[in-house]
């Protein structure tokens, strides 16, 4: 059947959630001689809106009214037939297509009202709104049309701060599913805190090698002389030290579902550090990491020398792991996805598909393709289009059980 120049009609339904609701709309309306345009469906907290828009060339908003009454009132739902678009067709599709990702704890109405404002002032509009996770924090993806995602990423980034949200922008399409490597930064990204200056307690020199720490990971000082220095200030440390600094590692909140969720849908994971091979390399064949790179401590006669062996993994050194990973994994660089926090990061976040600031300092939130502030690094399997109920389906599949928050 034809569809031009025929009118349409836009029926809502709304009302408790139950089963047979649709089927019972589209039962009603195959004696009707009309065509499905657009559906649309959403359920919160069990309450059920249904949009849907038809056309054909008898269309009557009463005789279509009446049928879904009769259908649904028993049902218990309220039924709205109004006249659809004039010309019968289907809303045009927009230019500039993007998803915003939009993250919370909590998330507050002026939040959602500043975002709102801000792609309506640069000529956008949202199509689309849905929630995808409640916990760890609440984060809900708008579809926005009409607006360059680029520019749309520059405009959202000046609010972000002061709506007090982590705000990502990504065009759509189907290389938004496409990325299928993730390269992690492992201090203070994978694991809580600095492996160096786990060490460094040990050695009794913590506060020297965390101001040095410190200033590389603003960008102050030069990673490479800054971690030569530190490690010097390890000199005759004993090499069993490291045993017990792998044993005292704390991985990040939330990490464990990350890598397992990524495992399961098939990504290739890999670890780049500027830390070390002796604590690293366990840290991914317990994790199931597929590639790792970082630095090697100098060990002689059962004491660190306060050198380093090889090549130094500073910041060109983890954005050419990078490319590397990418290559053994037949992975196009524009499909990986690079996460870390510190100014030796800032080459990696650029070359990859997606950079992702988390929970970084200024100069490497200012410069990734978006920041994540909350220290839950399972938070970033949103940003991928993976939601909360997705993953706790898989895990219930696989009988892990995960408690949630009340809600």
């Amino acid at each position: 059947m034809s569809t031009s120049g025929q009118g349409s009609l836009l029926v809502t339904v709304t009302g408790r959630d139950k089963p047979g609701v649709t089927s019972a709309l589209f039962d009603a309306l195959t004696r009707q001689d009309l065509a499905v345009l657009d559906v649309e469906q959403v359920v919160i907290r069990g309450r059920l809106v249904l949009g849907v828009l038809l056309t054909g060339a008898h269309a009557s908003a009463s005789s279509v009214s009446a049928a879904l009454v009769r259908a649904l009132e028993p049902l218990g739902m309220e039924v709205e037939v109004s006249p659809g678009d004039a010309d019968g067709d289907a809303v045009p599709r927009r230019t500039g297509r993007s998803h915003v990702t939009v993250l919370g704890h909590p998330l507050r109405p002026e939040a959602m009202a500043g975002i709102a404002g801000c792609v309506a002032d640069y000529g956008g509009n949202i199509d689309r709104i849905v929630r995808i996770a409640r916990y760890p924090v609440t984060a809900v993806e708008l579809e926005v049309s009409g607006v360059d995602p680029r520019e749309l990423r520059k405009r959202l980034a000046l609010v972000t701060s002061a709506l007090g949200v982590d705000i990502a922008v990504e065009r759509s399409g189907l290389h938004r599913r496409a990325k299928r490597l993730i390269v992690l930064d492992v201090d203070s990204t994978l694991v809580q805190g600095e492996i160096i200056e786990m060490l460094a307690e040990h050695a009794g020199c913590g506060a020297e090698v965390a101001a040095l720490t410190e200033a590389a990971m603003r960008g102050d000082l030069d990673f490479a002389e800054s971690l030569r220095r530190r490690v010097r200030l390890l000199a005759g440390l004993d090499a069993g030290t490291l045993d017990v600094v792998r044993r005292e590692l704390v991985l990040a909140a939330g990490a464990r579902t990350f890598v397992r969720t990524l495992k399961r849908l098939d990504y290739r994971l890999a670890i780049v550090s500027g830390g070390f091979t002796q604590v690293t390399d366990q840290l991914a064949a317990e994790l199931g990491i597929d590639y790792s790179a970082a630095n090697t401590l100098e060990i002689v006669d059962g004491r660190l020398t306060g050198e380093i062996v090889g090549p130094i993994v500073d910041r060109a050194g983890k954005a050419e792991a990078l490319e590397r990973f990418a290559a053994a994994a037949g992975v196009p660089v524009t499909q990986t996805v690079a996460i870390g926090d510190g100014a030796n990061d800032l080459d990696m976040l650029a070359r990859a598909g997606l950079g992702i600031a988390f929970n970084a300092k200024p100069v490497v939130r200012e410069a990734a393709d978006t920041a994540l502030n909350v220290p839950y690094l399972d938070a970033i399997l949103f940003l991928l289009g993976i939601s909360r109920e997705e993953i706790e389906a898989a895990d219930a599949e696989e009988g892990i059980s995960v408690q949630a928050p009340p809600t």
